[in-house]
C-alpha cells in the first residue's frame, strides 16, 4: 500500500514537472485523434489531467508484457485506448530497447513535448517492469534504467536553462547499489 502511494506521489510530481507554461491548452498537429503517431513521431497525448486520471487508477502488465488500464470503464474510453496504444507503440518493452531509446534522448536537443511525455511514460513503464521482473539481474537492470531515465528527465528540463556543465544530478540514493 505504501509503495503504491509512493509510486502515485512520484507520478504526480513528474507530471507537474512536465507542465510548461500554457500547458492547459491542447496543441493539435492535425493528425487524426486516434492515430498512434505518423512517420516515427509520437502523437500528441491527451490532456495531462486525463493521462493523470488514467495512470492514477493504475496499469496492469500482463504476462506478454502488454499494458492495459486497470479500470475497465476508463480503459474503454478513447483516451484509455490511446494511452494503451501509445504504450505499445512508443514505449520500449525490453531492457535493450529502453537503453537504445535512452541513448537517443540523451543526444537530442531539448525534447519536444511529445518526446518528453514518451520519456516520462517510459519511466512509469520501467517501474511496472521492475516490479514484474522475477530475476535479480533483470530487476537490477530495470532499476538502473529507471535511475538513468530520472537523470535524463532532469537533464532535459535543464537544457537551455542551466549554466553549461551544471546540470543537477540525482542524489546517490537514487542509483541502485552494486550487489
Amino acid at each position: 500500500m505504501a509503495l503504491d502511494l509512493q509510486l502515485r506521489s512520484w507520478l504526480w510530481a513528474i507530471l507537474c514537472l512536465s507542465l510548461p507554461v500554457g500547458a492547459a491548452s491542447r496543441w493539435h498537429t492535425g493528425q487524426p485523434m486516434d492515430s498512434a503517431g505518423v512517420g516515427g513521431v509520437p502523437p500528441e497525448p491527451e490532456h495531462l489531467d486525463v493521462v493523470f486520471e488514467l495512470l492514477w487508477t493504475g496499469l496492469k502488465l500482463d504476462t506478454t508484457g502488454q499494458f492495459s488500464v486497470r479500470d475497465e470503464e476508463l480503459a474503454s474510453t478513447r483516451p484509455g485506448r490511446r494511452l494503451v496504444l501509445f504504450l505499445r507503440r512508443w514505449v520500449p518493452s525490453t531492457l535493450a530497447g529502453t537503453e537504445q531509446q535512452l541513448g537517443q534522448w540523451h543526444q537530442a536537443t531539448p525534447l519536444s513535448p511529445s518526446s518528453f511525455r514518451q520519456l516520462m511514460l517510459t519511466g512509469v513503464a520501467c517501474i511496472y517492469r521492475l516490479h514484474a521482473a522475477l530475476e535479480g539481474e533483470e530487476r537490477a537492470g530495470w532499476a538502473e534504467l529507471f535511475s538513468l531515465l530520472g537523470q535524463e528527465i532532469l537533464q532535459d528540463l535543464c537544457k537551455d536553462h542551466c549554466p553549461q556543465g551544471q546540470t543537477p544530478l540525482l542524489s546517490p540514493w537514487a542509483f541502485p547499489s552494486d550487489p
